[in-house]
């Protein structure tokens, strides 16, 4: 049986040349990076060297770079982090709807603790209504937080446009781009960034190390608290294989994004035009094209998604129904629901996503085997067109 993998919005498999760099730095180079002597020191030398080849993906000063354990630690840093330092000034965030739940929950728990938190209006596409956004900013608001790109429906925002707004009425502007980094050009300069989240198991890069960008000036709390690691931002023991591996995974990336995602979009516009025009009743979520190079989420009538999830399995295909890390909640996708699908439909939905691997048979090979998995569930499925 075919193993086809088209789920790398969830992970993606470690690039060998990402492996081949990080290996030394198990039993060899093992040193910890806050110890004096040589092999301490040649840690800390790998430590900020690193830092810098990861800083200059998205233009930023290395000494704006912490590294964490995962999107979801910096994430949570940045919202806690941000509202706790800033709290005289003002207790009041902003969020799109559409964000990846390290966010939203991290949003949701700052109310409990007496802060303010608006969401934004997003439109069919998922696109944060600009408007809006200018007319929630208060004077009491210290950081709005949208996504670079969508998780799940893959639309990409107008981060520059965003971060605008936000510089030209002193607000602090974070950006979640755990799916967007390494895929598309990123400048935290020119596009008005304040703060970043990034990760490396996005990217080909090992699990257990991402990254939070913070501009020099941004007054931050940290969370963790003990050694002094990171500027004392994220104290714990650095991790020299996995920065080392990230590091590595951002310099392929640099190297590649042009020409990968040129491939990925004409694989991607393949497989949604093959799927819309092959199915009936079928429907692409998200922009049509201001979306990630490598996704593609569709919503079919009178289906239900986790069915789809599990025949696809059954014929080699790894896929999902939106968000890796919100897979195993029963409630309908929030981001769907948010761009307007009634929780039927959000329901119904399946994410394909392409990576570095991706071949064009494999994308021939499920428009082949989808179109049958939809028709015999709908056969059987109480929601069916009678």
């Amino acid at each position: 049986m075919k193993k086809i993998y088209l789920d790398y919005a969830a992970t993606t498999p470690l690039d060998k040349r990402v492996l081949k760099v990080m290996l030394p730095y198990f039993s060899e180079k093992f040193g910890n990076s806050m110890s004096l002597y040589q092999l301490g020191q040649k840690a800390k030398s790998a430590l900020e060297i690193s830092r810098k080849e990861v800083a200059s993906l998205i233009s930023a000063d290395p000494e704006e770079i912490i590294f964490t354990g995962s999107a979801t630690e910096s994430n949570n840093l940045v919202l806690k982090g941000v509202a706790f330092a800033n709290k005289e000034k003002g207790k009041h965030i902003i969020i799109s709807p559409i964000e990846h739940p390290c966010v939203a929950e991290s949003a949701e728990w700052l109310e409990k603790q007496g802060f303010s938190v608006d969401k934004l209006s997003v439109d069919k596409y998922g696109f944060v209504n600009i408007s809006d956004l200018e007319k929630k900013i208060r004077k009491d608001t210290i950081l709005v937080s949208v996504i670079h790109a969508s998780n799940e429906i893959g639309t990409i925002q107008p981060i520059k446009e965003i971060g605008r707004v936000c510089r030209d009425r002193g607000v602090l502007f974070h950006t979640d781009a755990a799916q967007s980094f390494g895929k598309i050009p990123i400048n935290v300069n020119s596009m008005n960034i304040d703060l970043l989240t990034a990760s490396s198991h996005k990217m080909y890069g090992p699990k257990g190390v991402a990254l939070l960008f913070v501009r020099k000036g941004v007054k931050i709390e940290p969370i963790l608290h003990g050694g002094g690691q990171e500027k004392g931002l994220r104290s714990s023991t650095v991790n020299i294989p996995g920065i080392v591996g990230f590091a590595k995974a951002c310099q392929i990336a640099k190297k590649n994004m042009k020409a990968e995602a040129l491939k990925q979009i004409k694989l991607r516009d393949r497989l949604i035009q093959g799927v819309l025009g092959g199915i009936e009743y079928s429907h692409l979520n998200g922009h049509p094209s201001k979306r990630l190079p490598n996704n593609a989420n569709f919503w079919f009538d009178f289906v239900e998604g986790e069915s789809i999830i599990f025949q696809l399995d059954l014929n080699g295909i790894a896929a999902s129904t939106g968000s890796a890390c919100s897979s195993i909640k029963l409630e309908p996708s929030h981001v769907l629901t948010a761009i307007g699908l009634k929780p039927a439909q959000a329901h119904s939905s399946l994410r394909l996503t392409l990576g570095r691997w991706t071949k064009k048979s494999e994308i021939d090979y499920i428009l082949k085997v989808l179109p049958g998995i939809i028709k015999n569930l709908r056969e059987i499925s109480p929601f069916k067109k009678t």
